[in-house]
């Protein structure tokens, strides 16, 4: 629950400095075991307004919001935590400290059984973005694929492997999809399919993993570490389970190394492409 209050302004440091009309909340978030808990949202929900204001946690679990006077209910969560709520009155020029957060797992967050989930295609995406000449994000896909996941007796122990073909790529241009099949890019003639591996499966905290595996993209193999999030089990024409995760590539680490570069240096097509999946898994 929530640590005692109290309400200080600049008591370790320099004075704090509000807003007219503002005041600061703060806590500092902790799993079961003490540990700092990065990223955790707190919410601020005004009772009267219903305006909401949100931040997130350092990289030591310490959050701060600033908001308007007044009662407001707040809410600290994390995925695969049970959140906690209290009614907190903020007050102008004023520091109210929530002390020390613990948060406690959340038990309904069941873990698939052992056993071989495969990819449904209709219900799963694999999307990336791209910078172009540093002013518009272009977004594309692979729409031909196909994958499966092991799960072990241990999550630990499980692994996933993906099939993509090369030239299901679609950006929703013709002519950008052509480019990018080509020699400059994907090369899908002579590098017909995408083939990613992971057999790493590392718990994070709640319902955030890590997967380190394998990509191999025009005849190139490299690691990549997934960040995913598990999002539960659900029954829907068989026994599914969802995730979401996400990972930065650099193209030139696969030999796509063609550019073309505008004045003063800005380069046509961005190095960093984020790829973004959304699965569903059913059960063999």
């Amino acid at each position: 629950m929530f640590g005692r209050l109290g309400r200080r302004a600049g008591r370790q440091g320099e004075p704090v400095s509000f807003e007219s009309g503002a005041g600061l909340v703060s806590a500092r978030v902790r799993d079961e075991q003490g540990r700092p808990m990065p990223g955790a949202e707190m919410s601020l929900r005004h009772k009267r307004s219903q305006r909401v204001s949100r931040t997130a946690a350092d990289d030591f679990g310490l959050v701060v919001c600033t908001a308007a006077a007044g009662n407001y209910e707040v809410s600290i969560n994390v995925g695969g935590y049970r959140t906690v709520t209290q009614n907190v009155d903020v007050a102008t020029g004023d520091h109210t400290a929530l002390g020390e957060v613990h948060l406690i797992p959340d038990t309904g967050l069941r873990l698939p059984e052992a056993g071989e989930w495969m990819l449904d295609p209709d219900h799963t995406s694999i999307r990336f973005v791209a910078r172009h000449i540093g002013l518009s994000r272009v977004h594309g896909r692979f729409t031909g694929f196909r994958g499966r996941v092991h799960v072990g007796d241990r999550p630990e122990d499980s692994f996933v492997e993906v099939l993509i073909e090369a030239a299901s790529i679609d950006t929703g241009s013709p002519k950008r999809d052509e480019h990018l099949k080509s020699a400059d890019f994907l090369d899908v003639e002579r590098f017909p399919r995408l083939q990613f591996y992971a057999d790493r499966f590392r718990p994070v905290a709640g319902d955030q993993w890590t997967l380190d595996g394998t990509l191999n993209l025009r005849g190139a193999s490299r690691g990549v570490q997934l960040n995913a999030t598990y999002l539960g089990l659900r029954s829907w024409n068989g026994d599914r389970l969802g995730a979401v995760a996400t990972t930065e590539l650099h193209r030139e680490d696969f030999t796509i190394n063609w550019q073309q570069t505008l004045a003063k240096g800005l380069v046509v097509v961005g190095s960093t492409v984020e790829i973004r999946l959304d699965v569903q898994a059913v059960r063999a």
